[in-house]
């Protein structure tokens, strides 16, 4: 099982973050999209974490499930109302079995990346299909690096720059992996954690749906249904596992 990188005070300070993820309007775009996927259906979270989606998405009467590899981050998720309604197996979405199946199994905020290889990444999209309903869909949110907006050579790139926090990427282009590194000022105290990543192309997820046995349904830039464009700096793909 791959290391927990969000335990302890990483998991305390998650939900206190300042981040877009958190904009109420953007969490109330993602939970009609995800509504609309499941289609009266059951959902099953890979990397649920706190529950920042799973738990509006509860409220919202779709019946959740969750894997996460952090039990820390589930005991935050357990402690908020309505987290003890949601099941939460632990382990990693690359191979974590859940007892059913679902009309959607979703995974956001690029956690796909956290898986750092690429047969890592191929297991995920072979276990998202194993827990799919026939005409299920698998919908995964994921960044685009900015590697045509940097200088040749560059392989940094900044994502927070408030009071509190700076966090940067750094890329290696040759492999695809990369780091997102984060310092925070916590009193008169900077605290620093990073944690790996593997990025991938649209395409290369094209690629391993395929061999999960599953099919493009559509792409977006967003969860508002944007159209997804070359000068898009993110997607929302949605795949579907045959009738």
């Amino acid at each position: 099982m791959p290391q927990d990188q969000f335990r302890g005070w990483v998991a305390d300070i998650y939900d206190e973050s300042d981040g877009e993820m958190f904009a109420p309007e953007v969490i109330d775009q993602t939970v009609g999209f995800l509504v609309d996927a499941a289609a009266g259906g059951a959902a099953l979270e890979f990397a649920i974490g706190t529950g920042r989606i799973a738990l509006p998405l509860s409220r919202a009467g779709v019946r959740v499930a969750g894997v996460d590899i952090s039990p820390d981050m589930v005991a935050h998720l357990k402690a908020k109302p309505g987290g003890d309604a949601i099941d939460v197996t632990i382990g990693d979405y690359a191979n974590a079995k859940v007892a059913g199946t679902f009309a959607l199994v979703y995974i956001v905020f690029n956690s796909i990346s956290n898986a750092t290889t690429q047969d890592e990444q191929v297991a995920c999209f072979t276990n998202a299909a194993a827990h799919l309903a026939p005409g299920g869909r698998f919908v995964v949110e994921l960044w685009l690096p900015d590697l045509q907006r940097l200088p040749p050579g560059e392989t940094v790139r900044a994502f927070a720059h408030t009071a509190t926090h700076l966090g940067f990427d750094t890329l290696d282009v040759a492999t695809q992996q990369g780091a997102s590194h984060h310092y925070y000022l916590d009193g008169a105290r900077f605290r620093y954690v990073d944690f790996p990543f593997r990025y991938a192309w649209p395409a290369e997820l094209d690629l391993m749906a395929r061999l999960a046995g599953l099919r493009l349904r559509e792409r977006f830039a967003d969860w508002d249904r944007s159209p997804f464009t070359s000068s898009s700096t993110k997607h929302v793909s949605v795949w579907e596992k045959p009738a």
